[in-house]
């Protein structure tokens, strides 16, 4: 049952980074494909009726880590408190910016509101690639010091050896960073592909020219990233363990290659699938790698194995687990009807004019 949880865990996330992916990936093109004031509406529009639904993965992904392992929780919002704040609020702010962006008829106010939409949609993808890049290395700690008076532990190795953070700025190290320009740049792109996507004319044309850009820095920048992550963490234990695991990888790369060809053919609705496929497979190839782990500790270059925080040492009761899983089989098909739903009903492509007289952001 701890191994459902903890793949259901994962899913959560991946689903997230590839729905949430797109719109702030659009949110952070804005500025860079929008050439007037109905471009940027347009683009806001796009992704206007969907934005908020997709962010309710984020909650659900975080409200299933509390249910289903507290203890990780509870050692996630303490030690990562401050870029987990940074998120909340950039969040917020693109949620203010939506709704504040056409509540002014002065155009340099609606400018400003599109500006703080690129930047929170960008600070976002950031701080998410700068934090699940730190989960898959491993949360940066130090020794206890002996003369640490009210000091707590944050974990305790097998010796009886006490950890504590080591602070915020140990996160941006270079795995860390590189996993924040990894998700900005794979975001942008799933972003302009869905710009092409629903638009059309010059709008339609300047996405998806950047979209051909963005895949060769995609391209080299996760392949950057894969050859990092060999050296510096431990994810690739589990696929050497089990060779049939590297199938996960391998479906990325169909991913990335097949958005290639499908870009290169103007075919962006299907580039925009095999991006989601894409983004979907390199965040279950992490999950996959962290496994048992959920929240790991790193410690002189290696993980503290026994002083780690996995599915087997941070789980709720076996009671409180069962309840999760009626719940969220009740829960869970309804948010994906829905969304299902919204999508088909919204799919079809948008120009300015669709906006002449209709309440809209």
């Amino acid at each position: 049952m701890l191994t459902t949880f903890f793949l259901v865990w994962g899913a959560m996330w991946a689903i997230y980074f590839v729905l949430d992916g797109f719109d702030l990936g659009a949110g952070g093109m804005i500025l860079r494909v929008a050439k007037s004031p109905e471009d940027r509406k347009t683009i806001v529009n796009s992704v206007g009726p969907v934005w908020d639904g997709n962010e309710v993965w984020l909650i659900a992904a975080g409200a299933f880590t509390f249910g289903a392992f507290p203890i990780a929780y509870a050692a996630m919002f303490s030690t990562l408190y401050t870029p987990l704040m940074l998120l909340l609020f950039a969040l917020i702010m693109r949620g203010v910016s939506f709704e504040f962006r056409g509540k002014f008829s002065d155009a340099g106010a609606g400018l400003m509101w599109d500006r703080v939409l690129a930047i929170s949609s960008l600070l976002a993808a950031l701080l998410l690639g700068v934090a699940f890049a730190n989960l898959f290395r491993g949360i940066p700690v130090e020794i206890l010091p002996a003369d640490a008076a009210g000091l707590t532990p944050l974990a305790v190795g097998a010796d009886g050896t006490g950890y504590i953070y080591s602070g915020t700025l140990s996160l941006f190290n270079g795995y860390g960073l590189l996993g924040g320009v990894l998700f900005v740049v794979m975001f942008l792109l799933h972003g302009a592909l869905w710009i092409a996507k629903k638009t059309t004319g010059e709008l339609h044309d300047r996405s998806a020219a950047c979209a051909r850009r963005l895949w060769f820095v995609v391209a080299v920048v996760t392949v950057s990233f894969l050859v990092y992550t060999w050296f510096d963490t431990q994810l690739f234990d589990n696929y050497l363990a089990n060779p049939v695991l590297f199938i996960l990888p391998v479906c990325a790369v169909v991913g990335l290659v097949g958005m290639l060809v499908n870009i290169l053919k103007n075919d962006h609705v299907k580039a925009w699938f095999f991006s989601a496929g894409f983004i979907l497979f390199v965040a279950v190839f992490g999950v996959v790698g962290l496994y048992p782990n959920i929240f790991p500790y790193r410690f002189e270059g290696k993980l503290l194995a026994d002083a780690s925080l996995s599915l087997f040492n941070a789980a709720s009761t076996p009671r409180t687990l069962v309840i999760m899983l009626i719940i969220a089989a009740v829960i869970l098909p309804i948010v994906v009807l829905y969304q299902i739903w919204a999508y088909r009903l919204f799919w079809g492509k948008l120009k300015a004019s669709d906006f002449e007289g209709r309440q809209s952001y």
